[in-house]
């Protein structure tokens, strides 16, 4: 489910709960509509795409569970086609209106960590890293299909030189990618934990590292 969707989802059902509530919509729609959000805010296990046909299309389909996070807004926002990064899970352009620099941690006067200090600051809700930064142009994911991310990340002249080893150490274990799972300020996390994320990634690679057919739907670009 594409992060778009997961979105018109989380609002229907909100509108069929008040609908509910005032006997209107039958509680059954309400479920549903539950349910589909819960499965967009999980990661199903590397082992439940063992039985998914031939090895290719098992590798695409563990690399499109893994793209329910690459495609969350907590993933996308940092990842912006343009010069200003966006924020929050509508991806509003980011106030102040701020650009990535020369070095994407923003311009000589108005630095990323001007703002954003070594971690979350809950009194006012800034998230906050000591990394804190956009990925550079070449790693821009807003406005890309599942399969061109997916290739993008393959490309070592994308992707910052990464070998495929490097990618899965950087998405299993770096800690700027974890603050997806650890957001604060009322932000609703990326789906599952760095962890299962992780593991759908070594997955992935372990099947050939192939990527999905574009079907068509594409990040959310702002």
């Amino acid at each position: 489910m594409a992060c778009s969707d997961r979105f018109r989802v989380a609002r229907l059902f909100r509108h069929l709960a008040r609908r509910c509530a005032s006997g209107v919509v039958p509680a059954a729609l309400v479920g549903a509509a539950f349910a589909a959000a819960a499965d967009a805010a999980e990661l199903r296990a590397p082992e439940s795409f063992a039985g998914v046909g031939e090895r290719a299309e098992q590798s695409r389909a563990l690399f499109r569970e893994a793209g329910k996070v690459l495609q969350h807004p907590r993933c996308l926002n940092c990842h912006p086609v343009g010069e200003r990064p966006t924020q929050g899970t509508a991806m509003r352009p980011h106030e102040p209106r701020v650009v990535r620099g020369p070095d994407d941690r923003g311009a000589a006067a108005m630095r990323c960590t001007t703002c954003h200090q070594q971690a979350n600051y809950e009194p006012s809700g800034v998230p906050g890293h000591p990394l804190w930064h956009v990925a550079p142009r070449s790693m821009a994911w807003q406005g890309l299909s599942l399969g061109e991310i997916c290739r993008q990340l393959k490309d070592e002249r994308r992707n910052g030189g990464k070998t495929l080893a490097e990618i899965h150490e950087h998405m299993a274990h770096d800690s700027l990618v974890g603050w997806g799972w650890q957001p604060g300020g009322g932000r609703e996390p990326a789906p599952g934990t760095q962890q299962q994320f992780g593991a759908l990634i070594a997955a992935w690679i372990q099947t050939g590292a192939e990527c999905p057919r574009d079907d068509g739907a594409r990040a959310a670009a702002r």
